[in-house]
């Protein structure tokens, strides 16, 4: 098995746990936010072109549309750990700008920064749902 392909696997993997781990024990927060990484990545299979040596325009385009819906779970939240997801989702888009405005960062660099962002994001998604309020009272919701 070459290189990509196990880190293509490992990737793979680490997405559908933290998906399973939404569904299982996460609530809609969670379950939203791994459900755009889940779609983000299937959609990043369809547009990727030149394997991270050149400017990834497409994917670009992609982490856009999913830091606005990480955005949008972190403003409407009660919990901290959609903050971390949103950063660092935003930190993967920096990337993107740094490698647009200097074409000199290398292939390498560029897909090393976006899987570091990735697996962060990954962990606080895995954190928020692995923590999640099991009762309206660890939520902080009425109590009666």
């Amino acid at each position: 098995m070459s290189g990509y392909a196990i880190r293509a696997f490992v990737w793979a993997a680490t997405v559908l746990v933290v998906c399973a781990l939404a569904v299982w024990r996460g609530r809609r927060d969670e379950q939203l936010a791994a459900g755009i990484m889940l779609a983000a990545w299937a959609v990043t299979m369809l547009v990727s072109r030149s394997g991270f040596q050149q400017m990834e325009w497409g994917i670009l385009l992609v982490d856009l549309a999913a830091l606005a819906g990480f955005i949008t779970i972190a403003m409407t939240s009660h919990r901290y750990w959609p903050l971390f997801a949103a950063g660092f989702h935003l930190l993967a888009i920096v990337t993107h700008a740094g490698r647009s405005m200097d074409p000199a960062v290398g292939g390498w660099a560029y897909l090393t920064a976006e899987i570091l962002w990735g697996y962060l994001l990954a962990i606080a998604i895995g954190y928020g749902a692995w923590t999640a309020p099991r009762s309206p009272l660890e939520a902080g919701g009425p109590r009666r």
